[in-house]
């Protein structure tokens, strides 16, 4: 079941390049929007192989969706997804060429209004049907941000009977609906009722605005918080969809029972040193009611999140959905300034923090100082972040900083896997990781070289396939021939090798040659090793290493 996503930023959708002048004019007008495109026709900030999967994907997580194609590819692509009509967010198709404007799907979450944004942006009239929206200039049923419509069922009887001559009258504050033709009358049976109060009336369109605070004293981890707050609403007569967030007390920022409630009650939860408002008992559930609706993000604050994310070899297809959406929901990125570059473009709204890349440490604390302050962190690393890469460093400044900087420990932290270019170069290849193998790096920056020879030595005797990270540098030209050489003592010289030059990236290189041939004028930093074990094989131009082992 789709839910419509208020963060999630437009999804400008083409096909091929006819469709990318139009989309360019679209996203200019919509500073989160990012254009979607078919990775085999065109290029687009997120690429993508199948339409079909791809836009259902973006319908299920509830992300507003542009096509730039027909109506009809649209509607059979999502046919199996609808189910629904309430939750589903913006659907529109528009004309490659821009002069056609179509909302499809999305009624109560606000499709008409953003065909018109679109229809404006290029010039051209939308094509809007809904009858009600035609009659009255707006859609009665999708209130504004901050309103939550009480019952749909309702609301479509009551647009039926203005559409059929009824008169209404407005009770409550409404001003998104001062400019609508409605045919109002102030003696009318029906009205439009803006109240918190759980109330159901035959003749009324009744719209709650959320301007409701829970303030939660107490962490509460063996109760049923959601339906405690329920409970507390229905003695106030209250609905709870006039709910606005949940605040709680900065002490219990890493609870999990209260993250729960907010999920269940599909709210923010927010931390305050104090209560936002006057609470008589600081050990209960304390509720507020303003007299309009309530700005969350205003109140206390979030419970920040790092995210240290691996963006694979290079490619963009090659980077996870998890790891694009973690770059899409971030507040501030911060890496090594290559990687950063790319992982963009990014929005207005983010802050990006580039730096050297011998800057781990520094660049890791400097993450959880930004969460802790309630934001949303990425922190990104080319690959998967645990090889060799960021995941490693964030850790270990939490594990070296968390009693000096107890806030650290109440960031929210996720490692989100990516690609690491031993996978990737190994599955251009072939399979040469088929069997039991290891990965090593040959920079001795943060272990001394024996080890390394230790290491490869214990792995040559073990006959693992081996991939080697780093190999050469120009400060230290000797070491990977001296690498090859502890190898060759338990390789034959006909051992295959892969070497994976960019790997994902425009200029990727793929080579195969024998351990007999392998030497350092054919690899540098950014070649990817890969050395067979006893049973690797050659077949054509794949390399594998078979499942079995005599």
């Amino acid at each position: 079941m789709a839910r419509v996503n208020p963060s999630a930023p437009l999804a400008i959708v083409v096909l091929g390049a006819g469709a990318l002048e139009t989309a360019r004019r679209i996203q200019a007008h919509f500073a989160q929007s990012r254009v979607h495109a078919l990775a085999s026709r065109v290029n687009g900030e997120v690429p993508y192989d199948d339409f079909g999967a791809h836009v259902r994907g973006l319908y299920a997580s509830g992300t507003p969706i542009v096509a730039l194609c027909s109506a009809g590819i649209v509607i059979r692509a999502l046919a199996s997804c609808l189910a629904d009509k309430g939750g589903e967010p913006p659907v529109l198709a528009v004309a490659q060429d821009g002069s056609a404007v179509v909302p499809l799907l999305g009624g109560m979450s606000g499709v008409n209004v953003l065909a018109r944004e679109i229809g404006a942006a290029l010039k051209v009239a939308p094509a809007i049907t809904t009858s009600g929206e035609l009659r009255f200039g707006q859609c009665l049923l999708a209130p504004p941000e901050g309103y939550a419509l009480a019952d749909i069922e309702q609301g479509k009887r009551f647009v039926s009977g203005l559409l059929a001559g009824e008169t209404t009258r407005i009770e409550g504050h409404a001003p998104w609906l001062d400019d609508a033709t409605l045919p109002r009358s102030d003696d009318a049976r029906l009205a439009v009722r803006i109240t918190p109060l759980a109330t159901h009336d035959e003749d009324s369109l009744v719209i709650h605005p959320r301007c409701v605070l829970a303030w939660i004293g107490h962490d509460a981890s063996n109760d049923d918080i959601a339906e405690r707050v329920r409970a507390a609403m229905r003695e106030r007569g209250l609905s709870p969809l006039a709910l606005a967030a949940l605040t709680v007390p900065a002490r219990f920022m890493t609870s999990r029972s209260l993250e729960e409630a907010a999920h269940a009650l599909d709210v923010p939860l927010r931390f305050c040193e104090a209560a936002p408002f006057d609470a008589d008992d600081a050990h209960a559930i304390a509720l507020h009611v303003s007299d309009a609706p309530v700005d969350a993000q205003s109140i206390g604050r979030a419970r920040g999140m790092l995210t240290v994310i691996g963006l694979g070899p290079g490619s963009a297809e090659l980077m996870t959905p998890a790891a694009r959406a973690a770059l899409s929901a971030a507040q501030d990125v911060l890496g090594y300034e290559t990687y950063v570059r790319m992982a963009g473009p990014f929005r207005d709204d983010q802050r990006v923090h580039m730096t050297d890349n011998r800057e781990e440490l520094q660049r890791a604390r400097h993450a959880f100082e930004l969460a802790s302050e309630g934001r949303r962190v990425v922190v990104v690393s080319s690959g998967d972040p645990g090889v060799f890469a960021m995941a490693s460093a964030v850790l270990e400044a939490l594990d070296a900083g968390h009693a000096a900087h107890p806030e650290w420990s109440a960031v929210k932290l996720a490692i989100v896997p990516g690609v690491s270019a031993s996978l990737a170069t190994a599955a251009r290849a072939g399979a040469p990781l088929g069997h039991d193998f290891c990965v090593l790096s040959l920079s001795d920056n943060l272990k001394p070289w024996s080890v390394i020879e230790k290491r490869i030595a214990h792995a040559g005797e073990a006959d693992f396939v081996m991939a080697f990270y780093n190999p050469l540098s120009k400060a230290r030209p000797w070491q990977f021939d001296r690498a090859i050489e502890i190898v060759k003592q338990y390789r034959d010289w006909q051992t295959p090798v892969v070497l994976g030059r960019d790997i994902g990236r425009p200029k990727e290189a793929l080579r195969i040659v024998t351990l007999g041939e392998l030497k350092s004028e054919l690899v540098d930093m950014r070649t990817m090793v890969i050395v067979g074990s006893s049973t690797t094989r050659v077949v054509g131009d794949w390399v594998y290493t078979p499942r079995w082992y005599e």
